[in-house]
């Protein structure tokens, strides 16, 4: 079959499972057996994705346990039905106009493209984030796997496959498709009904302008590029700059640099000696092969290019790289060149770089304001401040950074994404395509849905949460009311 051939039989295969009709309580019960099918393969998976990606043995046993664990999460989401935001409105006669009985709930949206991530070849992959939070509203999901690491791709489908029949629902609930040109019928697909996409901008902005162009436009909800800046205040310098360095370093290094929150773009103050600093903590982090011959290429083509700019200093690059590995470097630049050519200072360097930028004026309407007025979105924005800092510049930081990232945090660094039923992992153009949607954490179920309302409505063809009595007693809005 050719490429449209192949994804029409996949696409109408998860379409005609019947896993739109399951219950919650059954999702719930099916998306903990996958994380239990995976952890029981652990050692396998991460045999095969170690050969294929490069990355640690420890670091994928821990993404193992981190894509159980939000399976696990999203498991709880869906049996606890609040996300169903169900609405009950009881007819009275005494409003303008007379008011019928309304009956409103969140339904699944159908079949779900996902294009999962090159750097979480678990986690935002196959049964990552995406085809968890899909599954949990109730959506049959058509995977297309990244060309990163297909042969654990493959074996991670049948192993949820195989998962999902002997829990007893239906196998094609997932579905994997491979390449290029059946990424783009998928997208082009009539019964594909949402996309959730985790890479490039170049790439995600591609496929996005596919899903808004068809004859039916559907939503894209792309996760794309990032620099996630991070402000470090004068204080905070003066207080640890050794300390500041070494955590900056570590994380800008971490796995090869290849986070989608890596701290790429720090403001720093100028005169303090903290770039020598940052400079001498990353000069001992190891060379690291990144993930594909493509992805280094790229990088050392970005790095290059930055280095080779007029208003950029190189403060470090780290030895000892072979020539399939990409080495650790420190570029630098000032808040006045940033304000310049603020596009060119914001691309991303998907690999081990850090550009810092060195302000002279942290008082309101000085080269720092400046600077941070001109961010682009973000996945993240970080303050790193001290106890004896002016409260009134760390708010003006943080209105700025509010701004332009999903998640603001305080004297960490941004590379760790909590699974919880606060976290938003998204952000303004950009870092996404839907910036209000979130990719990790409760809502991020919110994008595989659909609000319907009943009126006037049969108790039989209600869906349970709705019907008089809240028989499955989920949290409702009765009458304006919250009440279980």
């Amino acid at each position: 079959m050719d490429a449209v051939d192949t994804v029409d039989a996949a696409v109408r295969a998860a379409a005609a499972s019947g896993f739109e009709s399951s219950s919650r309580a059954d999702r719930a019960t099916w998306l903990r057996a996958l994380a239990a099918a995976l952890e029981t393969d652990s050692a396998e998976l991460v045999a095969i994705a170690h050969a294929e990606t490069h990355l640690s043995e420890a670091r994928l046993s821990g993404e193992v346990v981190r894509t159980a664990s939000q399976l696990r999460f999203f498991a709880d989401v869906c049996a606890d039905g609040g996300y169903l935001e169900a609405t009950v409105d009881t007819p009275d006669p005494t409003t303008i106009p007379p008011r019928p009985d309304l009956r409103r709930i969140l339904r699944p949206i159908g079949v779900v493209a996902v294009f999962t991530a090159s750097n979480f070849p678990f986690a935002f992959s196959v049964l990552g984030n995406d085809t968890a939070s899909a599954l949990a509203a109730g959506c049959p999901v058509v995977v297309k796997a990244h060309p990163g690491h297909p042969e654990l791709s493959r074996r991670v489908a049948d192993l949820a496959r195989t998962a999902l029949t002997e829990a007893g629902a239906p196998a094609d609930a997932l579905v994997l498709v491979e390449g290029v040109e059946e990424g783009i019928a998928l997208v082009r697909h009539p019964l594909v009904r949402a996309v959730g996409f985790t890479g490039s901008t170049r790439g995600g902005r591609a496929l996005f302008d596919l899903a808004v162009s068809r004859p039916d436009p559907i939503p894209f909800y792309g996760e794309l590029g990032s620099v996630n800046p991070v402000v470090v205040t004068p204080a905070a310098v003066r207080e640890d700059a050794a300390a500041l360095a070494a955590g900056l370093a570590a994380s800008f290094t971490r796995d090869g640099g290849q986070y989608c929150t890596k701290p790429g773009l720090v403001f720093v103050p100028a005169g303090v000696g903290f770039e020598a600093a940052v400079g001498a903590a990353a000069a001992d982090a190891p060379a690291q092969r990144l993930l594909t011959d493509g992805m280094t290429d790229a990088f050392a083509r970005g790095a290059d290019a930055l280095e080779a700019r007029a208003d950029v200093a190189t403060i470090a690059v780290a030895g000892g790289a072979a020539g399939t590995e990409s080495a650790p470097t420190v570029a630098a630049t000032t808040a006045s060149a940033f304000a310049a050519a603020p596009e060119a200072f914001q691309e991303e360097h998907f690999g081990p770089l850090t550009l810092l930028v060195s302000y002279d004026d942290a008082a309101p309407g000085g080269d720092l304001d400046a600077a941070l007025g001109l961010l682009e979105g973000s996945l993240t924005g970080t303050v790193r401040h001290a106890a004896s800092d002016d409260d009134e510049l760390v708010a003006r930081v943080t209105h700025a950074l509010t701004r332009v990232a999903g998640r603001v945090l305080y004297d960490g660094w941004p590379t760790g994404v909590a699974i919880a039923w606060a976290q938003h992992h998204g952000g303004p153009w950009p870092a996404s395509t839907a910036s209000v949607h979130t990719s990790v954490g409760a809502t991020a179920i919110r994008r595989f849905l659909a609000p319907v309302a009943y009126q006037d409505a049969p108790q039989a063809v209600l869906p349970r949460e709705l019907r008089d009595g809240n028989p499955l007693g989920v949290l409702r809005r009765e009458n304006g009311v919250l009440t279980v």
